[in-house]
């Protein structure tokens, strides 16, 4: 095995060059693809060959052992240290690796061994760790405490700082920038007015470093402390502290380590000359060597540039959210870093970051017992933070602004009709409100006004016919939309929690409408003001001796070892290969209906549930619909029914098959192993048994498993529940291929898949008959392409043409102009 292990480093920009490549960044990012990350300050994103030099090295420990994995890669963590001393404008040997911000912290002031009269002069930005332990100190070693004022603009105010060091002291402390806001305190003049004192200084970097420059000598520090995983993205578990040879002079370790000093004689022993006099001898040397790449990656990208970037972005969300009613940036005026923070009026933080979670974006709360001598100073009990890195973009703050400004809308629109008494009625972002004409030239909604007359008429209330009914009315058409069962049933095929989506297919001839899927989804996510679509990748897996399989945009062919190290949920044994496919992900499909449904009603759609169709026919220019509940009349008929596509539409009943489906959600106690990120969507052939495809564990469910055929079956009859028979296939299936589930079945489900020759779709027009269109024969794989093929279906039934479903029309099926009739 090679000990020159040198991974490939995140993107750099070329020297000369102005600004970041955040495209390059992002896409070397892996965590980028599920959601608008924005909590740098609180564990930044590591890249993806921070990530691989972690899991590199434990590999190699289960391979050579821990002693002599270290043993073989000492070179390169010695230079982990001369990475940390480069970013800090010191010496190697004055540098510490340890756990964490807060161990240094603790590290250095022990060493310090303060004690009555012993006087700290400390930030009002002071970390809330740091503070407990100063006030410990206070309490059992009778330190005196003083903490310096903030001044105007929030920065600590540099003339008190004056007058306190008046006084003697024995150390200065001050936080960079603090957790509780973007402040950004004048380092270099405080710690010139302690060096003018002979006080050292103690700077917290912790969510400076990796953003800002961090420069001992400028800043004039003795001691700094600071994370790995902020702004340096590094792993959780790492620190590195700085200590001066002047402080290290009288700063001994209180408890030496074997790391930090000698056993010389009996009773005696010698500290090591440098910083590491403070570390210890157990450490995760994996984590250490991804503290290093990130590193090498922060000083690649240059902190100026870094600084640059996302100093911009903030200033362009600190700008943009006083303009969005009911939202108050909290800030102080000093703010100038990559951290913003504001609340929501009459609104608890908790529940803003909770919203804004299920839309995508991942931000954080601080509460005032994070920062008493800051927020509790200023009368805020708790503040959102947004933090920005390198992997944003504008693209990032102007949705969440979108966000903020379409949620505020909603809840004013809600909270009038609350108090009115009646439905909110307001479009929701992303519908259409101004009525569109008919294709017959007479707008929508002109000649409807019984209630048994509508425009469009759409039969069933699965996903597809759901999102027609609504595009529909989005675009002025009165429609009505009946179901045979009542709403939530289990007899179809869009009900359950979760479906697939995913680029990868078998042929190019998918690709627009994959890419056309990607963006309905992300138009109806926008539309109901929530989160559908996670991203989580997926892997689709083979025997490598099989022909044919699967391709797509973005996507590879990877063994079934880079298969493990992309998913460690899964489990292929040799002679497997699978697709990564990065953009495969979850649907959540429960969410999906029921806010098309929402989205439907708002715009005036009439919702019919448990009224089963019994025929139709054309009536003059338009169809007549009989039902359980008597004759409707429209000008247009879409039919989604289904597995009961060829009760409706005989014409399709010798070229469909209905079949049965079964799907057990498992649990585990290892959960984490069914969950994103160390397992997606994925399917297995399995020689001899079929297709195995498995969605991971979200939303509070467990895994879904489920084999992708099943017997025939009658849809005219109740579906019943899922057999023994059916329940211990799949979950010997689950044994072989997932190793972290245990046996336990939270859920178990049955649907009917649709079959059509060459498992295709018919959409489009019927054959000979223009007044009536179909969306059927999804064949298992449809509910990706729901919000789509609803649109689609909108614009045929406004006249329009869609030559990119040509490959889908009905007549691609075989159906003829006499078959439509």
């Amino acid at each position: 095995m090679s000990t020159d292990l040198v991974p490939l480093r995140t993107p750099a920009p070329a020297p000369g060059t102005a600004h970041l490549d955040v495209a390059a960044l992002r896409a070397a990012t892996p965590g980028m693809r599920h959601a608008h990350h924005m909590n740098a300050a609180g564990a930044a994103l590591p890249s993806r060959t921070t990530l691989a030099t972690i899991t590199e090295h434990l590999r190699m420990e289960s391979l050579l052992g821990g002693y002599e994995a270290a043993e073989a890669l000492a070179p390169r963590t010695e230079e982990v240290y001369r990475s940390a001393a480069r970013l800090l404008g010191a010496a190697p040997e004055d540098i510490a690796l340890v756990e964490s911000a807060s161990t240094a912290w603790q590290r250095a002031m022990d060493a310090l061994r303060l004690g009555p009269g012993d006087r700290v002069v400390a930030s009002s930005s002071t970390y809330v760790s740091s503070a407990l332990h100063l006030l410990e100190l206070r309490r059992s070693h009778s330190i005196e405490l003083e903490v310096v004022p903030a001044g105007a603009d929030g920065r600590i105010d540099l003339d008190a700082l004056e007058r306190a060091l008046r006084t003697p002291a024995s150390l200065v402390t001050l936080a960079h920038v603090p957790t509780s806001s973007g402040l950004v305190e004048p380092v270099a003049a405080a710690g010139a007015l302690a060096a003018a004192a002979g006080v050292p200084l103690l700077l917290d970097a912790t969510q400076s470093l990796g953003q800002l420059p961090v420069d001992v000598r400028e800043t004039r520090s003795d001691i700094v402390v600071a994370t790995g995983r902020k702004f340096l993205r590094g792993p959780r578990g790492t620190g590195l502290m700085y200590v001066g040879p002047g402080v290290r002079e009288r700063a001994r370790p209180t408890a030496p380590d074997v790391r930090g000093a000698q056993w010389s004689s009996a009773y005696r022993y010698e500290v090591m000359p440098g910083a590491r006099r403070y570390e210890t001898w157990e450490s995760s040397h994996a984590l250490r060597l991804g503290l290093g790449t990130a590193l090498e990656e922060t000083l690649g990208l240059g902190v100026e540039r870094i600084r640059d970037h996302v100093t911009a972005l903030a200033a362009r969300l600190r700008g943009a959210l006083p303009d969005v009613s009911g939202v108050r940036l909290t800030d102080p005026p000093a703010a100038a870093s990559g951290i913003i923070t504001f609340l929501r009026q009459d609104e608890d933080p908790r529940e803003t970051v909770r919203d804004l979670r299920a839309l995508g974006f991942r931000l954080t709360t601080v509460p005032a017992s994070h920062g008493q001598w800051d927020l509790g100073s200023r009368g805020l009990e708790r503040v959102v933070r947004a933090s920005l890195h390198v992997y944003n973009s504008a693209d990032d703050v102007d949705a969440l602004v979108a966000a903020l400004n379409g949620r505020e809308r909603r809840r004013r629109t809600a909270g009038a009709a609350a108090r009115r008494g009646e439905a909110a009625s307001e479009p929701l972002p992303g519908t259409v409100s101004t009525p569109a004409p008919a294709p017959d030239g007479v707008p929508w909604g002109a000649a409807t006004t019984d209630a048994d007359h509508a425009d469009v008429i759409v039969v069933g209330a699965g996903v597809h016919g759901s999102s027609a009914a609504w595009h529909l009315a989005a675009r002025g058409a009165r429609v009505i939309h009946l179901d045979r069962y009542p709403q939530g049933h289990t007899e179809g095929s869009s009900h359950g929690r979760t479906r697939m989506i995913r680029r990868a297919y078998p042929s190019e001839v998918w690709d627009g409408l994959v890419d056309t899927a990607y963006g309905a989804w992300e138009e109806l996510e926008l539309a109901a003001g929530r989160r559908l679509v996670t991203v989580t990748g997926g892997l689709f897996a083979r025997p490598t001796t099989a022909r044919g399989g699967l391709r797509g945009p973005g996507c590879e062919t990877v063994d079934h070892a880079r298969a493990a190290e992309l998913f460690p949920g899964l489990r292929l044994c040799e002679g497997f290969s699978a697709v990564h496919d990065p953009d495969a992900g979850v649907i959540d499909a429960a969410a999906s209906l029921g806010a098309l449904a929402a989205l439907g009603k708002a715009q005036g759609v009439d919702r019919r549930d448990g009224c089963a169709v019994l025929g139709w026919r054309r009536e003059g220019a338009g169809v007549r619909v009989d039902t359980e509940r008597g004759v409707l009349r429209a000008g247009r008929l879409v039919v989604c029914a289904g597995a009961w596509t060829g009760e409706l539409l005989p014409a399709f009943a010798t070229r469909l098959k209905v079949v049965r489906i079964v799907n057990l959600h498992l649990g585990s106690s290892r959960r984490h192993l069914l969950e994103p990120p160390l397992l997606g969507a994925f399917s297995v052939e399995v020689p001899d048994i079929g297709l195995l495809y498995g969605i991971p564990a979200h939303g509070g469910a467990g895994v879904k498993i489920g084999l992708d055929h099943g017997p025939a079956e009658d849809p005219s009859v109740s579906a019943g529940p899922v057999t023994e028979a059916e329940r211990e296939r799949l979950l010997n299936l689950a044994a072989r291929f997932l190793p972290a589930v245990d046996g336990t079945v939270e859920e178990s489900i049955t649907c009917r898949y649709t079959m059509a020759p060459a498992n295709r779709f018919a959409v489009g027009a019927l054959p000979g008959e223009d007044r009536v269109l179909v969306a059927a024969a999804c064949s298992g794989h449809g509910f990706k392409f729901g919000p789509a093929l609803g649109a689609a279906l909108a614009d045929l039934a406004e006249g329009g043409r869609r030559p990119d479903l040509d490959f889908l029309s009905p007549a691609a099926m075989g159906l003829t102009e006499e078959a439509g009739r």
